[in-house]
């Protein structure tokens, strides 16, 4: 991987986790590589895990995760209820 490529994506990490974190089913947000078709690919990008996917047109406007942010490419994945014990 890249290095400069990494501290870019976790430089965008950092700018906007907490606005994505406000956004309804988001539960997390790190940086890893695209996943496709249940396999990772080499993509590095900016990973949004959502408590449960929706179709972009049952969601409200502030709450659709755009596919770039600053440039960097965005996967949603959706990953369920994440609990602490």
């Amino acid at each position: 991987m890249n290095d400069e490529l990494l501290r870019r994506v976790m430089a965008v990490k950092a700018r906007h986790e907490a606005s994505l974190l406000k956004k309804a089913n988001v539960v997390g947000v790190g940086v890893g590589y695209r996943e496709q078709d249940g396999r990772l690919t080499d993509e590095v990008v900016l990973v949004v895990n959502v408590s449960r996917k929706q179709p972009v047109s049952q969601l409200a406007p502030q709450d659709v995760i755009p596919p770039l942010i600053e440039g960097v490419p965005v996967d949603v994945r959706e990953t369920g209820e994440i609990r602490a014990f």
